[in-house]
């Protein structure tokens, strides 16, 4: 008779993993403790232990997990943002289970840390005001990111296939994102 493995120990970082790939195969709403209990076969309160707060807490880890992204400093604030825009909006799309978090959930811990750290790096680069261009800068991917997964079928019972990666959203977002730059250099 074979030896059985030893079970994998429950970790935050496992939770979330679960959690990510049931709201990216089967919806948000698929979502439940119970269910991702199931997938990491443990009974579901055994989550409570890493997230006391439950599903609260769950949704509040979903959203920091694809909104803190940190990137070196690059040559230019230009640069600089550009890197962190492309980084998030790669991560909000690796993710369309939980965008809708991430558009709604108020920015707390690893998140306001990102935000921070972006403020700061585009204003050690010489940007003035960079806080007003990390808010138009983030809305910006968001909305690129959320027009991009309502365009790919993603969301829709009816497609069989969705289209994760299309070249034209990324020629889109591209010409906004330098256009974005041109304005708030002025």
């Amino acid at each position: 008779m074979p030896a059985k493995r030893p079970p994998v120990p429950l970790s935050r970082e496992r939770i979330i993993e679960a959690a990510l790939h049931i709201a990216d195969s089967q919806g948000l709403r698929r979502l439940t403790m119970r269910r991702l209990g199931d997938a990491l076969q443990v009974e579901a309160m055994a989550i409570y232990h890493h997230l006391p707060r439950g599903k609260e807490a769950l949704m509040d880890a979903l959203a920091e997990h694809v909104t803190a992204v940190h990137v070196e400093p690059g040559p230019t604030w230009q640069e600089t943002a550009k890197a962190w825009c492309r980084a998030s909006r790669e991560l909000l799309r690796d993710h369309p289970g939980v965008l809708a978090l991430a558009l709604t959930k108020p920015p707390k811990g690893a998140t306001m840390i990102t935000i921070r750290e972006q403020i700061d790096q585009l204003t050690d680069a010489g940007l003035p005001d960079a806080a007003e261009a990390v808010r138009a800068l983030r809305a910006f991917v968001f909305g690129s990111v959320a027009v991009e997964v309502q365009q790919s079928g993603w969301a829709d019972p009816e497609v069989d296939e969705w289209v994760r990666r299309d070249e034209r959203a990324d020629v889109d977002f591209e010409r906004g994102l330098d256009a974005l730059l041109k304005g708030l250099q002025t």
